[in-house]
């Protein structure tokens, strides 16, 4: 089993024990977290939704990132992220 599968199977477990879902958010990775983790059998027990934003236009229209804030920090940086997982949460149950 890789890694990823490992790490996918252990999350899994942890999230079904808490009774939690899973949203994810991604960017640059556009969309793999939620591929690896749906790639399970059984994923719709504890895996919601994943939103993939990859252009900046994405990020302001589908999760409302400040244009601003995307032209002060830049795409990839920890205020833009910190962002898009606010976002994430507001969309999720």
């Amino acid at each position: 089993m890789s890694a990823s599968n490992e790490l996918v199977e252990t999350l899994a477990g942890l999230l079904l024990q808490r009774g939690w879902m899973l949203a994810t958010a991604e960017s640059c990775t556009g969309g793999m977290i939620a591929a690896a983790c749906t790639d399970r059998a059984g994923s719709s027990e504890w895996f919601e939704r994943g939103l993939v934003s990859y252009s900046n236009a994405a990020k302001h229209d589908l999760l409302g990132v400040p244009e601003a804030l995307i032209a002060e920090h830049g795409a990839v940086s920890e205020p833009v992220a910190r962002a898009i997982g606010r976002s994430a949460v507001a969309h999720s149950r």
